[in-house]
């Protein structure tokens, strides 16, 4: 073993990381993602027009 190793995080170090994980980084990211997606879309149609058959 190396003598500037790393001691493993201890339990409460993964509950406390898990918690901001699971409760703070991932729905930020997630509505992040979707909303980005919608205002994607959005934008397209703002300048394509929305789906459908083409208009005669």
């Amino acid at each position: 073993m190396a003598r500037n190793a790393v001691p493993p995080p201890s339990r409460r170090e993964e509950i406390v990381a898990f918690i901001v994980l699971a409760i703070i980084i991932w729905p930020i990211l997630a509505v992040g993602v979707v909303g980005g997606y919608g205002f994607i879309i959005w934008m397209f149609q703002l300048i394509y027009g929305p789906p459908g058959p083409p208009h005669h």
